[in-house]
């Protein structure tokens, strides 16, 4: 009977590994799915099943529209010859002793103070050399300035001059030295002329309102008196394909806007010559070129739009003593010339052109805003004649280019 105990226990022990091993395998099943899962497609939190629209639910919100950015714009102000004959030197030194300034002419271009500052950049023209040191101070025809000429042209407001004139060189390189380096001095930018062939190389650019301005600046010839043949440098000489050149190197500098300063044209004419209007489309034909410039004749000249931008050819006398004495009466006429420049597609400007006229006062030699002091009722009678009259030639002239006379208006009308 012995036997059939053990026979139990053995099937009981067969039974009891056959359970455990059913056990081990599911177990082992389990441990592999966590070293090893399997891959799964998690669902991306931004797609989410769509809800059924229920009515009057809220529409989704409307993003609303961003600002568009103020395109760039600013203001370039440019003035005529500032031509220092003895009688002004003279008055200045006056004008000094009160000031406690060798020379001051400060108190000639008070008046026009505030409209150059107020300019996003204001660009003189310095005619006449100036002095190392005031020593042989001179006038017409060989011209040698009070550097003092500098101090007010700072504090007027012009940040640049050109200086490319037909005296630029009447005292040599010397004189050019001396009219960069009393500039320099005062902080006020300068082209047209240069103390070395490397400086020659230099492209004067301001950055206005964010904008790059390349400034440029020629002269037709220097009376004569020859260019040193060493020194080509001294002095821009007109050259239309020259200033192409010039502008086009001025672009790769980084120039988004470039204007040229030309001495250029016959003096006393109020027309422009046929070189002077045949130079201007020439110039302005060049993606390079967006303004011209223009100086010498010492009387006012027309402006004209070609296409979208402008010639100033001829901003008269800024401060001189000419006058009908010697000159025409016109001689004493010049204006403040200021255009507006905003940013259009394709690297264009849209322009327009504003003008003040102005006159000298011979004797305490004062730069009037015609229209301003036109509209002073403290202005004396005499005055008040002389620039109603210099009102009616400046204006004849800005306008006076057939098919133009509306290319440019005034910035304020006498009442």
């Amino acid at each position: 009977m012995r036997p059939q105990p053990r026979r139990r226990a053995t099937a009981f022990r067969r039974a009891a590994l056959v359970s455990w091993l059913l056990v081990t395998a599911g177990c082992s099943s389990g441990h592999a799915t966590t070293t090893q899962p399997a891959a799964v497609t998690p669902r991306p939190a931004a797609v989410a099943p769509l809800a059924q629209p229920r009515t009057g639910a809220a529409p989704a919100s409307t993003p609303a529209p961003q600002p568009q950015p103020t395109p760039q714009s600013f203001t370039i102000a440019a003035t005529g010859d500032l031509l220092i004959h003895m009688p002004v030197a003279n008055r200045a030194k006056i004008d000094g002793q009160a000031s406690g300034k060798s020379y001051d002419f400060s108190p000639m271009l008070a008046r026009v103070r505030g409209q150059l500052s107020r300019a996003d950049l204001a660009v003189c023209h310095v005619e006449t050399p100036l002095s190392a040191d005031d020593t042989h101070i001179s006038g017409y025809p060989v011209f040698n300035t009070p550097h003092e000429l500098v101090d007010a042209i700072k504090a007027t407001g012009w940040e640049s001059c050109s200086t490319a004139s037909n005296h630029s060189i009447d005292h040599g390189e010397t004189g050019v030295r001396a009219t960069l380096d009393w500039l320099d001095k005062v902080g006020v930018a300068h082209a047209g002329t240069a103390r070395s062939a490397q400086e020659a190389q230099r492209v004067e650019m301001h950055t206005v309102n964010g904008v790059r301005v390349g400034l440029l600046a020629y002269t037709y010839g220097t009376n004569g008196v020859p260019v040193p043949a060493a020194k080509p440098w001294l002095v821009n000489v007109v050259n239309v394909p020259k200033i192409l050149a010039d502008a086009h190197a001025a672009r790769k500098a980084g120039a988004q806007f470039v204007a040229v300063s030309m001495h250029w044209g016959q003096e006393n004419q109020t027309a422009p010559t046929a070189l002077q209007r045949s130079q201007a489309a020439a110039l302005l034909a060049s993606p390079d070129v967006d303004l011209i410039i223009g100086d010498h004749v010492h009387v006012v000249q027309p402006i004209e739009r070609i296409g979208s931008k402008y010639v100033i050819y001829g901003l008269g006398n800024f401060l001189s003593n000419q006058t009908a004495a010697c000159c025409p009466a016109k001689s004493q006429d010049g204006i403040i010339a200021t255009a507006t420049l905003t940013a259009a597609a394709g690297g264009r400007w849209n322009t327009t052109i504003r003008y003040t006229p102005t006159w000298v006062e011979v004797g305490p030699y004062v730069v009037h805003p015609v229209a301003a002091d036109l509209n002073d009722p403290a202005t004396p009678a005499a005055l008040r004649s002389a620039l109603q009259v210099s009102w009616s030639r400046t204006v004849a002239a800005v306008t006076s280019l057939p098919g133009h006379a509306h290319d440019a208006t005034p910035d304020l009308m006498p009442r």
